[in-house]
């Protein structure tokens, strides 16, 4: 079964960090481009950012480049997306994502809630 897990979400201070963790499930990982996404409620789900396989080059939105960093560790077949000075425009359910030609061509996971919040 080919799965994407999120873990981390939670409730948040503004200014505080948080470190999301997606696990990969079912698929040659190593060899993915894998994706935040996040939705804030009434909202368009919007691209966060991304992380290329082998070297690890990575790409941010706007909103949150210089604040967000996304890693992978290819060992644990998971990757990260570390939220640093959060606002409370960050709240949204973050979401993983893989697209590719081969199998699985479009998979998400179920999505962690982020709340940031004084």
């Amino acid at each position: 079964q080919v799965q994407l897990v999120e873990s981390g979400g939670g409730l948040v201070r503004p200014g505080e960090s948080l470190t999301l963790s997606c696990a990969a499930v079912g698929f040659p990982f190593g060899r993915r481009l894998m994706r935040w996404y996040r939705q804030a409620p009434g909202k368009e789900r919007e691209w966060v950012g991304n992380i290329l396989t082998a070297g690890g080059s990575t790409n941010y939105a706007n909103s949150v480049k210089d604040r967000f960093t996304i890693s992978r560790d290819n060992a644990k077949n998971t990757v990260y997306l570390q939220m640093n000075s959060l606002k409370s425009d960050d709240t949204a359910v973050y979401y993983c994502n893989t697209k590719g030609t081969q199998y699985p061509n479009d998979l998400w996971g179920q999505g962690t809630q982020v709340t940031v919040s004084a």
